[in-house]
């Protein structure tokens, strides 16, 4: 147990006060969300009511990035040395699939309204979605000044700025019902707004699963990282260079590194970690053998 390693000098670079602003942004979605079904299910509003299940995917990319946050925090123990951050991709999958779930009921439920059109109230539509532009935009506001720093929170406030549009549509067909009665538009709305739901679910799914399997995240760039690692002095080849995510927020890479000269080994070490660092990479480990050991299949030093 004395020998187990902590890297809370390298993992938590995620600022404190993001979770105050992720709590109000998830409850202020939330209220929003019970707002809308009740409205929704009041006036027969499809267009509302997959709103609110959108919206309601919000709350939930809301919540796993401050459960990514909280668990970046979390220290490895004897039966999990990278601590629980892992936690954040499974999350991240299971979000994926019930929000694939979601799309299906709604599909279904407008073929079922295409066929049997209600009469809805517009302008119930219209002041209900205008609400919603408030809330994502504001949490999109939030949200954005943070966004350039965490990967995490980038995805929370496109995600966001998405949804504002989104309720900006709704509040069009709402108009457009309340002057013309054309009912239909609501229920052609909700089959665009799960089509948005699908779209960005999908990636969601595809990158949960692809971490999952520890493949290299998307928003790290191989071949730069190829390009960058050759121009290091001192290091005359590199091979054995594997990249996975240890959480949503967090990278790592192994490599090993083939010195000129032993006496440059610390700092051909140093450069790497810095120019994987760069790029994304935080947890680095480095191994060092020359061009003429006879133990290339092994560490050197």
């Amino acid at each position: 147990m004395s020998h187990l390693h902590h890297h809370t000098h390298e993992h938590n670079f995620v600022p404190n006060s993001l979770s105050g602003v992720f709590v109000f942004c998830i409850v202020l979605n939330l209220l929003f969300v019970f707002t809308e079904a009740g409205v929704g299910l009041t006036y027969n509003s499809l267009g509302l009511l997959s709103d609110a299940g959108h919206n309601l995917s919000d709350v939930f990319s809301l919540t796993l990035s401050l459960f990514a946050i909280r668990m970046a925090k979390r220290h490895g123990n004897i039966h999990f040395t990278y601590g629980y951050k892992k936690s954040t991709i499974l999350v991240s999958l299971a979000n994926a699939i019930i929000l694939l779930v979601a799309v299906g009921a709604i599909l279904i439920e407008s073929i079922y309204k295409l066929r049997h059109p209600e009469e809805i109230s517009g302008e119930a539509i219209s002041w209900t979605a205008g609400v919603g532009i408030i809330v994502n935009g504001i949490t999109a506001l939030l949200l954005m000044k943070n966004q350039g720093h965490d990967l995490n929170v980038k995805g929370a406030f496109l995600h966001m700025a998405m949804d504002t549009l989104v309720s900006v549509g709704v509040v069009i067909s709402g108009i457009i019902i309340t002057l013309t009665g054309f009912v239909i538009i609501d229920t052609l709305i909700s089959l665009v707004i799960a089509l948005i739901i699908l779209a960005s679910t999908w990636k969601l799914l595809k990158e949960s699963l692809y971490l999952s399997l520890d493949a290299v995240p998307s928003n790290i760039n191989m071949k730069q990282i190829e390009s960058s690692l050759s121009d290091i002095p001192g290091l005359e080849e590199w091979h054995h260079l594997h990249v996975w995510a240890v959480s949503t927020t967090e990278n790592a890479a192994t490599v090993h590194a083939v010195i000129k000269d032993l006496k440059d080994m610390e700092n051909v070490k140093q450069a790497l970690k810095q120019a994987l660092r760069e790029k994304g990479i935080r947890h680095v480990t480095v191994e060092c053998e020359t061009k003429d050991c006879k133990c290339r299949k092994e560490s050197c030093c």
